[in-house]
């Protein structure tokens, strides 16, 4: 053997996912059914296109979060102490979580606890009660956690930097503020929950030990066959300003370092763009071997951190490359990223960059789906985005796919710096004017 050689990675094998069964109910409630017998466990998704995005201009960013955190603290029938007791018993887990696009419910149980499982889910998405004191309570908890979040120069950066990506779209307010958190009320939950929860707005995902196919439906239709269909609010125009270059400095008064993000407007995941965009972001920056992490971290010092990120949402995405530096080397930082992110799109990436980046995220994606939870989440998200359930198994096929030219051409659309927003937050008195060595620099107060 050469040790003098590093071991060549053999291809991995393309991906096959377990025979899915589709159906739907007669109120329009989709359902897909994955067997896996391997543990005695079932996992359940439950999801909705009711993600922050259809929040109401005064609930911005607080009403899916806000259902989705309080879904599980009581029902008609149902206290949250019962919910959390009765979910203990059958050996799993249930929670909710709200994106700017969906919101979902994940539980788990033994597979012999199926049927309570199912009641348990059905009433917890069918019949939330909201009681007034959980709303409360979770109010005053959001507020204090929001304040924490402000205190966070990461958290000002990334919510100013979505705002100058995505507005006036509601993909730019992201996270509550303090006046839309003091709003909410049972009122408004209660109907969120009869508008947007709802049988011909939701997917429903089981995978594990299931019983018969028969027996199973019929649980499910036992559950969720009386919940009604309703008209859906329409999803907001999927409509986004076009990249322009800006640059916006939150003063942090006293700060000795200065949060950057320097990105713009990328695509979702059915764009044509998107492997070519997610394999070229994980050469530039998405890792230890990219190579932002190699010149701003290793060969330069001026970061601990320095990465990338390529983030598709459903009607568009975003891609920014982060980092936080001394206050000294600000511009010779920024100057570096903007490097970085012009000569991606100038040069051809070299075999060896693209045959790493292939391989470590074709690894990854088969390890995530090894899981009943990752599987069903893949799942549920594929249902939930309109893209065809081959999607996961085509994935690394496409990743494999992508070529030196196709990433050039990625690039120099999506990562061009030419019309890149930057966003700094740091002390405006020290580094305003070396900022302005970029361009205009507007600078807003942190919140």
């Amino acid at each position: 053997m050469d040790r003098t050689k590093p071991p060549q990675t053999p291809a991995l094998p393309i991906y096959k996912l377990p025979p899915v069964f589709q159906t739907s109910l007669a109120n329009g409630l989709s359902v897909l059914l994955i067997e896996d017998r391997r543990f005695p466990m079932v996992t359940a998704r439950l999801g909705f296109q009711a993600g922050s995005k259809y929040d109401p201009a005064a609930l911005a960013g607080s009403l899916s979060e806000a259902a989705a955190g309080l879904l599980i603290e009581g029902t008609q029938s149902r206290t949250a102490r019962q919910i959390a007791e009765q979910t203990a018993a059958l050996g799993g887990s249930l929670h909710a979580s709200s994106s700017p696009d969906h919101l979902q419910l994940a539980a788990s149980a033994l597979s012999e606890n199926l049927p309570q499982l199912l009641n348990l889910v059905a009433d917890v998405a069918c019949r939330a009660s909201f009681p007034e004191e959980e709303v409360e309570l979770y109010k005053q908890n959001r507020a204090q956690e929001l304040l924490s979040q402000r205190a966070d120069a990461s958290f000002q950066a990334d919510e100013k930097f979505a705002e100058l990506l995505f507005a006036p779209h509601p993909y730019s307010r992201q996270d509550p503020t303090l006046d839309t958190i003091d709003r909410l009320d049972r009122a408004a939950l209660a109907g969120f929950r009869d508008r947007s929860l709802t049988s011909n707005n939701a997917v429903l995902v089981l995978l594990g030990a299931l019983p018969p196919r028969e027996r199973a439906l019929e649980l499910i239709a036992a559950e969720f066959g009386a919940w009604q269909s309703r008209e859906l609010p329409p999803p907001p125009p999927a409509s986004f300003p076009e990249p322009n270059r800006s640059i916006v400095l939150v003063d942090r008064p006293g700060s000795v370092q200065a949060d950057i993000r320097i990105g713009r407007l990328a695509v979702p995941r059915h764009h044509p763009s998107y492997f070519p965009l997610l394999v070229g972001n994980t050469i530039l920056g998405g890792g230890a071997s990219s190579r932002i992490f190699a010149n701003i971290r290793e060969k330069k010092g001026y970061a601990y951190d320095a990465h990338s990120a390529a983030y598709p949402l459903q009607d568009s995405g975003s891609f920014a490359v982060v980092t936080q530096v001394r206050n000294e080397v600000l511009v010779p930082a920024i100057q570096a990223l903007l490097d970085e992110m012009h000569q991606i799109g100038a040069q051809p990436v070299s075999a060896e960059e693209l045959d790493t980046a292939r391989n470590y995220l074709s690894g990854v994606f088969v390890i995530r789906l090894e899981t009943q939870d990752g599987l069903a989440s893949q799942v549920a998200a594929v249902k939930l985005l309109g893209l065809p359930l081959d999607y996961l198994e085509q994935y690394t096929r496409r990743v494999r796919a992508v070529s030196p030219e196709g990433i050039l051409a990625a690039a120099a659309r999506f990562m061009d710096p030419q019309p890149a927003s930057i966003v700094v937050v740091g002390d405006a008195s020290r580094i305003l004017a070396p900022l302005e060595s970029f361009g205009k620099v507007k600078v807003e107060e942190a919140k």
